[in-house]
């Protein structure tokens, strides 16, 4: 079945995912890396070098992520890391912009403040970059890579290693006050993320009342790649019999899921709920 019913949504995807890295660049050239602040994960490290040896922190993201990709492609496919790969040249475009035009602190004087702000939109950036299936690249292409063969949380990982990334920064600065800054930074930026997310990680259920239960059964089944249940059902108003579809699905892939529903009947009912754990094939390993 081609996948029709999504192709209208795709350059929406990419305004989002502009936009987003747009602001993440901004927040970081802007307003984090002027008063010596370092974020977690291939940013931080970038950083690191920046402020070791005066290698253009661009650069770096850009080559590590190359080689990143490069592995990736050939476990993933280009297919599934073709918005990862416009994120990577995009961002490096855009970071490379600001550096030239942005030679000052935009606020000056206040290191704290000015990483908070920057925080903000580092995260907001991020969260619209996530919220459109986007990727920034660096350790968001670990994780998918990760993924492809063991659905594991990788929250805890990644926490350490954004710590140990900002910890090294004492053997630049030698200066405590920097590491609160970036911890507290890393937790607005967390924060934000989250908030423009509603929370990513968490799954859905789908209740879907339709007519054309047929068609949006078979079209989450062939372009989301998502299973169906399909119930019997009495309209209790209409003593009418219905059909009910039960979808259970990542929360990342419920704004796809609306998307579809409605490109095939926009007079479809719909009833998401949020569940606290879903266990099986495609989700969680069941708890023993």
């Amino acid at each position: 079945m081609p996948k029709k019913y999504l192709k209208e949504f795709y350059w929406k995807d990419y305004v989002t995912i502009t936009f987003g890295l747009l602001l993440y660049a901004i927040g970081l050239i802007g307003f984090i890396k002027p008063v010596g602040i370092v974020t977690g994960g291939l940013a931080g490290i970038a950083l690191l070098i920046e402020y070791a040896v005066n290698i253009p922190l661009q650069y770096t993201y850009f080559l590590v992520n190359c080689l990143l990709l490069v592995v990736a492609l050939k476990i993933l496919g280009v297919k599934f890391l073709i918005k990862t790969i416009y994120g990577v040249f995009v961002l490096t475009g855009l970071l490379t912009v600001c550096q030239m035009y942005i030679t000052a602190p935009i606020v000056a004087g206040e290191p704290l403040l000015s990483g908070v702000i920057g925080a903000m939109m580092c995260g907001t950036g991020i969260g619209l970059v996530f919220s459109s299936n986007g990727s920034t690249g660096g350790t968001d292409i670990i994780v998918a890579v990760i993924n492809k063969y063991k659905n594991i949380a990788f929250g805890r990982g990644m926490l350490l290693c954004d710590f140990v990334i900002i910890s090294s920064s004492y053997f630049l600065f030698y200066d405590y006050q920097k590491i609160v800054y970036a911890l507290i930074v890393m937790g607005v930026m967390t924060y934000c993320i989250d908030m423009v997310i509603n929370g990513f990680r968490q799954s859905v259920q789908l209740l879907i009342f339709s007519e054309k239960y047929a068609t949006i059964a078979t079209a989450i089944n062939s372009e989301l790649g998502r299973g169906c249940t399909v119930l019997d059902g009495t309209g209790w108003y209409t003593k009418r019999p219905t059909k009910v579809l039960i979808v259970l699905a990542k929360r990342t892939e419920a704004v796809v899921i609306f998307r579809l529903i409605k490109s095939i009947d926009e007079k479809a009912f719909i009833s998401q709920s949020t569940v606290r754990g879903v266990y099986g094939e495609g989700f969680d390993k069941i708890r023993g």
